[in-house]
């Protein structure tokens, strides 16, 4: 038995086919119709970077006078997700960002921070 390429696989090369590839032919899943990729496109941030989002000297500025919070909005960086990982400097700290992990947002409210969700 011959053919080009996959010819017969699914007629006289069946056995070869089943027993070497199973599964190749047919079909698995949902459909999503009309998919647009950039929907689920959510740029992420660690904690423990936010800080040079805006610079050692501004960070060092807010340090001295504790008495107001910098805000930093993650949108205007490009950033939708703030995730916990790091550890935060211990002064105050407002961000607005579209989606916060829970770990993320206890770590900000133990340094006497806040976080306010954009949509």
């Amino acid at each position: 038995p011959s053919g080009r390429g996959m010819a017969g696989g699914q007629h006289h090369h069946r056995i070869l086919m089943d027993k070497y590839h199973p599964g190749y032919f047919g079909k698995v899943g949902m459909r999503h119709f009309h998919k647009l990729k950039n929907h689920y496109v959510r740029p992420v941030i660690n904690l423990d970077k936010v800080w040079t989002l805006i610079g050692e000297e501004k960070r060092e500025a807010c340090a001295k006078d504790t008495s107001k919070a910098p805000c930093i909005d993650l949108t205007e960086f490009g950033i939708f997700k703030l995730l916990g990982k790091g550890q935060l400097p211990n002064q105050p700290i407002v961000i607005k960002c579209r989606y916060v992990s829970k770990l993320a947002e206890t770590k900000i409210k133990a340094v006497g921070g806040a976080v306010q969700l954009v949509a």
